[in-house]
């Protein structure tokens, strides 16, 4: 595979762009925006994302979807989880059969509950399908900072290939065979890391933040093993690591967003500062919603989602957490 098109022109997008170049690859990179596709062409870098960070030569970037993955042999799929159904049913319009598709997006799909791998199934039936996820900040990568990610594939064969296409010594790659298991930890982890940045934002401590990963990640299992994912992918990279990761950081946009919240700010006055899209937001509606279709208790994600979307107070939300029946660790 030495042609690798890169579907997402944002922070992440643009950084496994400097991965797959760094990888050796013919690489390109479809963006949305034309300003931002003409930046990384005139060796600009993306000053809207990831501003002052050089990326690689040779990465030729286009504002036309058809133009970007011509003539590719693995797409990656890098747009949010809430555009993903369109832009894969534009992809449908223009990609060749066949043409493996990796998943790097993390989210659940508003109202159906779709993951993005059942949208990618729906959408595009007749392409191979791969899954990247792990602890990972874009401009870390971008630098060319050393980084640890699952890479799922059930087609193990294929999924040899494509670490072998982009893995290079500082960006290490570790297969798996659980799609579903590497989605489920992506998606949950942002709306956890935003209960986090709450609790750093309002002064709650160390101890608390250690408790909420720790029981964050109860849930995330459990909505997990509803859908089928294997236990050692939730307690792997692309799990605990994503979570440990994202929970404990102001690079993250969804514990910075938490934090701020946890200040005194609203959601919207937060959002309107941002370019970037803040996962977490809008998966606290959709992952709620498929846990209470599949009758899944995730306290956590309902508290989150409360304080975002139906504006409960935030002590109010904490002492709903706090004064929960006693129960058992294990149950």
């Amino acid at each position: 595979m030495e042609k690798i098109a890169i579907i997402g022109g944002g922070a992440w997008g643009t950084a496994l762009a400097a991965v797959a170049r760094r990888a050796g690859r013919t690489t390109s990179l479809y963006a949305r925006e034309p300003e931002i596709a003409a930046a990384i062409n005139a060796g600009d870098g993306n000053p809207g994302f990831l501003p002052d960070i050089p990326l690689p030569d040779g990465i030729r970037a286009s504002a036309d979807l058809g133009d970007a993955i011509r003539d590719a042999e693995a797409l990656l799929l890098v747009v949010p989880a809430q555009f993903m159904r369109r832009v894969a049913e534009d992809l449908a319009r223009v990609i060749p059969k066949g043409i493996p598709v990796i998943l790097a997006n993390k989210g659940v799909e508003q109202n159906t509950g779709a993951l993005m791998s059942e949208i990618i199934e729906e959408t595009l039936p007749d392409q191979p399908l791969a899954a990247l996820s792990g602890p990972s900040f874009a401009a870390e990568v971008a630098r060319g900072l050393p980084v640890a990610l699952t890479l799922a594939c059930a087609d193990t064969a294929l999924g040899h290939k494509l670490i072998a296409a982009l893995s290079s010594p500082m960006f290490r790659l570790y297969q798996s065979t659980d799609i579903i298991g590497a989605e489920i930890g992506g998606a949950v982890k942002n709306v956890l890391a935003i209960a986090c940045g709450i609790v750093g934002g309002r002064g709650l401590g160390d101890n608390a933040r250690a408790a909420l990963i720790t029981r964050g990640l109860a849930e995330l299992m459990r909505l997990g093993r509803k859908k089928g994912a294997q236990t050692e992918t939730m307690m792997g990279l692309a799990g605990l690591g994503d979570l440990v990761l994202t929970c404990n950081a102001m690079q993250s946009r969804n514990f910075s967003f938490g934090h701020a919240l946890g200040q005194g700010k609203t959601a919207a006055e937060i959002l309107a500062e941002r370019v970037a899209v803040t996962e977490g937001v809008s998966s606290a509606i959709s992952v709620l919603q498929l846990a209470e279709r599949l009758g899944v208790d995730m306290p956590i994600c309902k508290a989150v989602h409360a304080i975002i979307h139906q504006g409960q107070n935030i002590d109010a939300a904490i002492a709903g957490l706090m004064e929960r029946p006693l129960k058992a660790e294990f149950s």
